[in-house]
């Protein structure tokens, strides 16, 4: 188990283009176990490969045990449908939140870890949650979208 150093705002990978996955070997799982432990560690439910100082189009999502462990290579948004309101942070912006509109729900086609292609369809948190850490790996940051900055309290009523 390696927990990697998480890049925080305002280092200039976060806001550029990440680069296609090509090489879909050991290095890349041993780099999808790494970002999944990091994310773990730091009470995260998603992590995008910039995040951790790597330029490439990866990412772990994992909101819970219903829905395992996504991972995503490559990905590609096909749709998206509805809106939803709600409150996001990011790893790279410790204990900074705030309301985001994203779509509902979205579908995606992306790569695994053995470069197989698949498509999964996501809603409510779990497609927020895909969606925020795609942005990512187009050098989106969750605050460039966020309505309204929350304190501390606001989000402790918005999760009770």
């Amino acid at each position: 188990m390696t927990i990697l150093p998480i890049v925080l705002y305002p280092n200039e990978i976060l806001e550029q283009e990440c680069e296609k996955v090509t090489d879909f070997d050991k290095k890349l799982a041993k780099l999808l176990t790494n970002m999944y432990d990091t994310m773990i560690e730091a009470d995260g439910v998603g992590l995008a490969a910039p995040q951790i100082g790597v330029k490439k189009q990866i990412a772990v999502v994992d909101i819970d045990d219903h829905h395992g462990t996504i991972e995503m290579i490559n990905p590609v948004i096909l749709e998206v449908d509805g809106n939803q309101t709600g409150p996001e942070g990011c790893l790279s912006f410790p204990d900074l939140y705030g309301e985001v509109e994203r779509p509902y729900k979205v579908k995606i086609r992306a790569q695994n870890r053995k470069g197989g292609f698949y498509e999964l369809e996501a809603k409510d948190f779990l497609a927020r949650a895909i969606l925020h850490e795609i942005d990512h790996l187009h050098g989106v940051l969750f605050t460039t979208k966020v309505s309204r900055y929350l304190t501390e309290e606001e989000l402790e009523k918005e999760e009770a």
